[in-house]
């Protein structure tokens, strides 16, 4: 998944404000308890945090973008 495809699903999910508030401030389990920004960052592949926000937040994600 592209970062751009990656960003426009979250915002998709999230609405722009509140995709970039869980961006930058939600810590994640999944993601060794980094944020999505930290995780991106530090080189993770984009496929592997979506689907740690998929994992966090399984009501909040429409099942087409999973």
């Amino acid at each position: 998944m592209r970062l751009t495809d990656f960003w426009t699903r979250l915002e998709e999910a999230f609405g722009p404000g509140y995709a970039a508030s869980i961006a930058s401030d939600q810590v994640l389990p999944q993601l060794g308890g980094r944020t999505i920004e930290q995780a991106l960052a530090a080189g993770e592949e984009t496929h592997v945090v979506w689907r740690a926000v998929v994992a966090a937040y399984p009501d909040r994600v429409p099942t087409r973008l999973r």
